[in-house]
């Protein structure tokens, strides 16, 4: 028989990755309506904050490409670039160089939209009252993470992920 968790480690509030998943669900949440009068989802933003990264600094971008630096599999980035290329925001078309990969580019309407975006983080965050020094240093300890889970190699702590 097991003793009882006198140290409260399987406490919920306790648990590192309750607490990121409920951050998540709470900035997603947030994003909703900013994103709604845009006419596209948190993930689809998010493809097209890759796509418009890109095509500023005049790189062609592979969907390979795109899974890779959205960390998403073919399976969850097919139907994402699926529903944009319907929306007239971006075309697929097969690599002339290489036929197994296929390029994404964006259309004119896709380009229009990064103007009609580029108030979207600021709406976001002017509720959070946090100095953007502080915001700042939350992504980075956040990209520390993540590159320690990706790595395998996050090291054992008394608190739970």
């Amino acid at each position: 028989m097991n003793e009882p968790d006198s140290s409260g480690i399987l406490n919920l509030d306790n648990q590192i990755c309750f607490a990121l998943y409920a951050a998540n669900r709470a900035v997603t949440a947030r994003y909703r309506p900013i994103l709604d009068q845009l006419g596209i989802t948190y993930p689809q933003y998010l493809v097209m904050l890759v796509l418009w990264e890109h095509a500023r600094q005049g790189q062609v971008t592979h969907v390979s490409d795109l899974g890779r630096r959205l960390r998403l599999d073919s399976g969850t980035l097919t139907p994402l670039l699926k529903r944009l290329s319907e929306r007239g925001l971006l075309s697929r078309s097969r690599d002339p160089g290489d036929e197994r990969s296929v390029i994404i580019s964006l259309t004119d309407a896709g380009l229009a939209l990064e103007d009609q975006a580029r108030d979207v983080p600021a709406r976001l965050l002017c509720d959070l009252n946090l100095p953007p020094e502080r915001l700042g240093a939350l992504r980075d300890e956040l990209r520390a993470v993540l590159e320690m889970l990706e790595a395998g190699s996050a090291p054992n702590a008394r608190s739970s992920l």
